[in-house]
């Protein structure tokens, strides 16, 4: 419940609609979880299949195109240039990234970077880090949800 309140939070806000968010965690923090939630949010029907074979999943919207990355499978970062992802990195849009460290020095400057740490008792520790003035605009509306729930 605390991941779909922090989620709705999060796509409540105009200034995600043109972010880059990267999701660092181990396997089965959540990540892809997380991701699911603020599709859902944003207004997004149908099945949202998880990217790891595909690499990325694009979804669409009215006036908003939105593409949920997962570079698990990544050998060499350099495969983020060699897939074409620059373009869809300088167009407009929402980009979500799964394990952004397998296409490091590739990827531009993430606006919020999301760590989600899996707690003992099932709950997640969630740190959220602004590198931009969008990130800036999203923590500060993600904070109020954090803070009612502490963690999700």
């Amino acid at each position: 419940m605390a991941t779909q309140l922090f989620a709705a939070a999060l796509a409540a806000q105009p200034a995600l609609h043109d972010a880059f968010v990267e999701l660092h965690g181990d396997l089965g923090a959540g990540k892809t979880t997380l991701v699911r939630h603020v599709l859902r949010a944003l207004g997004i029907q149908g099945r949202v299949k998880s990217p790891t074979y595909a690499v990325v999943e694009p979804y669409e919207l009215p006036g908003l195109a939105i593409w949920h990355f997962d570079f698990y499978r990544f050998s060499d970062p350099r495969e983020w240039e060699d897939a074409g992802f620059r373009d869809i990195f300088a167009s407009p849009g929402l980009k979500l990234a799964e394990w952004p460290e397998k296409a490091a020095g590739f990827l531009p400057r993430a606006d919020l970077v999301i760590q989600l740490d899996a707690m003992d008792d099932d709950a997640r520790q969630v740190t959220l880090t602004a590198q931009t003035d969008i990130g800036a605009a999203l923590l500060q509306a993600a904070s109020p949800a954090m803070s009612q729930k502490g963690q999700s």
